[in-house]
Order: C-alpha cells, then structure tokens, then sequence
C-alpha cells in the first residue's frame, strides 16, 4: 500500500510518496521555518494525491496522544503546534504520528540493519541527539517517549544543551563537537551506550546522524565499549537505510 511519509526534522522536513525502499518519491529538503511556511510546503507537495494515510516523525519532544509538539521543545515557533491535525484537516487524511527517531527504528527493524532483531536501539547523533527503541517487537513509548539525547553525563566542561549543563546531547551531538572538540565524543556516546544497554539490554544498537559520518568514530566507540565488563554489550553497525530511514519509518508507521 502507498502512503505519505512525512520525516519533520529540526533543519529540514523530507516529504515522501511510496511503499517502501524501491518505491519512493521524495521531495526536495523543506527548510525548517515557522510553522505556517514550512507546513504550507508541505501541504504543496502532498495535495491532489489522494492519499488515505501519512505518517509523521517528528522532533520532539512530542505529545503523541494529542499530535502536538510539546511545549518543552527548543525550537520556540513550534511549542504546542498541532502538527498531526494540520495535515489531517488540510490533507483530509487519517495521520500517524511519532518521533523522528522512533520512526527510523521503525524502518530498520521493517527494510534495513534489524531486520529480524527485535530488541534494538536507533541512535542518532547530528544537531541533537535521539534514541528510538524497540522492545520484543514493539516501539517504546510510555509517559511520553525515549529522550536518550538527555542521559545525565559526568561533569564536565558545560554543554550546549540549553536544558541541562551535563547531558549527553550536551557533550556529543553536532555543536558540542564544534564547540567543545573531538576529544571525548567516543568516550561520550559510549557511556550513553552503556547507561542504554544496563536499562533496556539491546542486542543490537544502530548509530545514525551526521556525527557518526566522522572516519573512525565508530571504531573509536567501540574501544571505548571494550573497557565495559558488566552490562553485554550489543552489536554496532550503521543504519543500513541511511538518511531514508526517517521518511521511509514515516512511511511505515501510515502503512501499520
């Protein structure tokens, strides 16, 4: 079945039309703007289509009972924003909603790297940091959602998150390497890892984002993992979906 997927980032929305991997239509990166502008381009591409369903992943944090952005999020234009019932009373589509993390799981675990793994974790690490998390076979949400950009942290040097002064968004996501150096980005992520692994005990841990893009980051967070004796430590591997993975997982939560 064909759907919309809709992949709601912090720099850019992705827009798509399809069923999976081999069919896809993708629009061009809309700029994150205030919500008017940017949800307008969004309506563009997907009004005459048709469709019965689209699936959102969203930045967060999210309401997914009500589909709104949460209050607490730092992009201030959008705290509160109605995202899923924009697009449903525009579009007159049935609208699913979760976050952008969330979603990639969703679409790793359904076409890429968790095919078959049903205890996983999607980790991205680019401009901020999320973790979606799947636990025998099913997404985890609970209160609200998985917020594991913001695992407690030693203190170090103060970190960029604008929430917390010691946080692992704070100390390893896009601007704190900018800010704060290279030096300690593996030791970061890998503690994250372990505090994530000691909680959920994943067999398989997916590491996306523009950081992990860095040459020999992942062999460098693995070293520091070595050092860990007591919580197994699961496998690492790159999302095999790469930057697709939100929108397709977008699409995957329309097509249930």
């Amino acid at each position: 079945m064909r759907a919309g997927g809709i992949e709601a980032g912090g720099t850019k929305f992705i827009c798509a039309v399809g069923s999976g991997p081999s069919d896809i239509e993708v629009s061009q990166p809309i700029p994150t703007r205030d919500p008017e502008s940017t949800l307008r381009d969004v309506i563009d591409f997907f009004a005459g289509r048709k469709l019965k369903r689209i699936g959102i992943g969203s930045f967060g944090p999210v309401n997914l009972a009500s589909g709104s952005i949460s209050k607490t999020t730092p992009k201030l234009d959008w705290r509160g924003v109605p995202i899923r019932k924009i697009v449903e009373s525009k579009l007159a589509v049935k609208c699913a909603i979760d976050t952008d993390v969330n979603t990639a799981a969703l679409a790793e675990h359904r076409w890429g790297a968790a095919r078959g793994v049903d205890d996983f974790v999607y980790l991205t690490v680019g401009t901020g940091i999320g973790g979606g998390a799947m636990v025998g076979g099913k997404l985890v949400h609970g209160l609200l959602h998985p917020e594991m950009g913001h695992l407690r942290m030693p203190p170090s040097a103060r970190g960029v998150c604008p929430s917390h002064e010691h946080c692992l968004e704070g100390y390893a996501s896009g601007p704190a390497v900018q800010k704060l150096g290279s030096e300690k980005t593996a030791y970061y992520l890998a503690l994250g890892i372990i505090n994530i692994c000691a909680v959920l005990s994943p067999r398989l841990v997916i590491l996306g984002g523009g950081v992990m893009k860095t040459p020999g980051l992942l062999t460098s967070i693995r070293a520091e993992l070595k050092k860990e004796s007591y919580v197994p430590i699961p496998r690492l591997v790159r999302p095999e979906l790469g930057d697709r993975a939100g929108v397709l997982g977008a699409i995957a939560l329309a097509t249930g």
